[in-house]
Parts: C-alpha cells; structure tokens; sequence
C-alpha cells in the first residue's frame, strides 16, 4: 500500500494532532503551499523547512533525477506489471536458514521468479538453490539490475544482500514468453482450400 507522498518520501508533520501530522498536502513543487493550494490560509498547513519540507521534497524536483525517490517507485511498479507470476501463479518459501532474509519463489505457466528480502539492517549472506528443477534454476536474471546470480556445481546460489536490501530474480533467463505452457493456441475451423 502506497499512501500519497510515500513515492517522494514526503515526511509527516508531528506538531499537528492525531492522524492530521500524516494528511498534510501533497507536495507538488518549491512554490508556496507545496504548489498543493493558491488559497492564502489553506486548511492544513504543508510541511515546511527541514530535510522534508516542500522546498526540499517535492515532484517537480524528483521528476528531474533519475535517481530520485520518486522514479524509483516508478521503476518498480512497471517491473511489478511485468511479473504476472506474482499475482497468478503459486508461491513456495526457499528456506535459507536465516530467519531475516527472506526468499521467495513464484511459479506460473512454467515461469519462475524468485525475490530475496534482507528484512536486518546488516548485510547478510545466504545460501539456497532456487528450487526449481533442472538447468532452469541454474540462472538468476536480475530484474533491477546487472548482478545476475549462476549456481554452484551444487546448484546453490550464494548471495550478499546489504542491509535492508533486495534482489528480484527471473529463474532461468529472460525467454520466459518463449515457455509459457498453458496459453490457448487458436484452433482452425476450416481447412484451407486450394
């Protein structure tokens, strides 16, 4: 769940009371009232100064810098979209003897993807196959990046994971459309004439 400014990482203003402190305007751009109202006493106030206010933590300024808070979401809801196995297929957890990481696979008409969560702020290596059988879990395709992942002679993958980090993998490479098992193919309902 996303609540509005979460994609900026808008922060919350604590002066105000109850659950108002995190309902303050959206913070559009570095003009008065976060470019959220014209209104010369609008009814909540946006938060202001410090390393959060709107002159800082804004949309117009993130849309600008590819590495910003904002296109990062961006980034990772359209790399969601691409991975229908998340939403359609089954789900087995790869157990990795470490009760802070967590690894993740989903399957879905013969695809696999396989997410690893490190939830410590200290870095962790962990060890795990992939679970999938043959060839297809010798290769971790890394979907945010370039450290893909190649298994051992065991078929175990071994990874460093900073704190608080996360990799998302597609198992066995990126033809993945090429195996998909379960799509209709249409039939033909007259033959051709010649």
């Amino acid at each position: 769940m996303i609540r509005y400014g979460d994609e900026l990482g808008m922060g919350d203003n604590l002066n105000l009371p109850e659950r108002n402190c995190a309902r303050t305007p959206m913070q559009w751009s570095h003009v008065p009232h976060g470019g959220f109202s014209k209104s010369d006493k609008p009814f909540m106030p946006v938060i202001s100064g410090g390393p959060y206010g709107f002159e800082h933590v804004n949309a117009a300024i993130q849309r600008r810098h590819p590495d910003s808070m904002l296109n990062w979401t961006e980034r990772i809801i359209r790399m969601r979209k691409e991975v229908p196995e998340i939403g359609w297929g089954d789900f087995a957890v790869i157990p990795t003897g470490d009760p802070a990481v967590l690894v993740i696979r989903y399957d879905w008409r013969n695809n696999s993807v396989l997410f690893v969560h490190n939830f410590d702020a200290t870095p962790r290596e962990v060890t795990f196959t992939a679970g999938a059988e043959g060839e297809h879990g010798a290769l971790l395709v890394n979907l945010l990046g370039d450290e893909h992942s190649e298994a051992d002679e065991k078929g175990k993958h071994v990874l460093l994971i900073e704190g608080y980090g996360y990799r998302w993998f597609r198992v066995g490479g990126l033809d993945y459309l090429l195996r998909r098992t379960d799509i209709e193919q249409p039939k033909s309902s007259a033959k051709r004439r010649r």
